[in-house]
């Protein structure tokens, strides 16, 4: 960590000691740390040869279309059984149990934050670890998607089952999109890290914070950095893991 930045995460611990109502909003450089790629950088998800680019292969009409080819893919490239949470997954957690964090607004679909304690989780992008019937709605664990050979199908009625994730061409889920943008409403202090900020419509939440800090944790610039009241470039956990939790 350079000096710069540990003056930046100095500022960051008074911020946080300061406020009341944190809410968090990540991306997938959040869980990098834990074994889990992202999707743009130089060894991401979009920078790896397939047949299909990454973002066809995980868009509803491939899934509708080549349901078997999907699941290869999303078996193979997508699913982290092992992957634990970080440091950054277990502040967060800790923030929230010392009555300072309100939520964490998250675009992974790992569950990683619900392992580390956290219980206020908005998944904008669904999980891996709900999965459902696509015609009678019964729910499927992980393990049941990863042991099924080919198209993971309903042990009651034959249908194909499908990860409760938002696949391109899906919208978000309301109530999920209602809990985040309220969340964000309404906190003092929105902590960024680990995002692009490029996907929309996850990176158009922040405009309906109002609060008095706005702070970015990301390892390369983001198009909100101009705004921000502190901007640190380093990595989530080795940032967050040198803060003190004081209630």
């Amino acid at each position: 960590m350079t000096k710069d930045t540990e003056v930046k995460v100095k500022k960051l611990q008074e911020i946080i000691d300061d406020s009341e109502r944190i809410v968090f909003f990540g991306g997938a450089g959040v869980s990098t740390e834990s074994g889990i790629p992202d999707f743009r950088s130089v060894d991401g998800l979009y920078n790896q040869k397939y047949r299909y680019p990454p973002e066809t292969i995980i868009s509803h009409t491939f899934f509708r279309q080549n349901t078997r080819e999907f699941y290869e893919f999303y078996k193979d490239r997508m699913l982290f059984r092992d992957a634990q949470p970080n440091a950054a997954h277990k502040k967060l957690a800790e923030l929230e149990a010392a009555g300072k964090l309100l939520a964490v607004v998250t675009q992974n679909i790992d569950g990683l934050h619900q392992a580390a304690g956290s219980q206020r989780v908005y998944e904008l992008h669904g999980s891996v670890l709900r999965n459902y019937c696509m015609n009678c709605g019964k729910f499927f664990d992980l393990d049941y998607v990863v042991n099924s050979e080919g198209i993971p199908e309903c042990d009651v009625c034959g249908s194909t089952v499908k990860p409760d994730v938002v696949l391109y061409e899906e919208g978000l889920d309301n109530a999920t999109v209602e809990g985040a943008v309220n969340a964000i409403a309404n906190a003092d202090t929105l902590i960024v890290a680990g995002t692009s900020l490029v996907v929309y419509p996850a990176a158009g939440l922040l405009r309906y914070f109002n609060g008095k800090w706005l702070i970015l944790i990301n390892r390369d610039p983001t198009p909100a950095d101009s705004a921000a009241n502190l901007v640190i470039h380093d990595s989530v956990g080795e940032v967050l893991s040198q803060i003190e939790v004081h209630p």
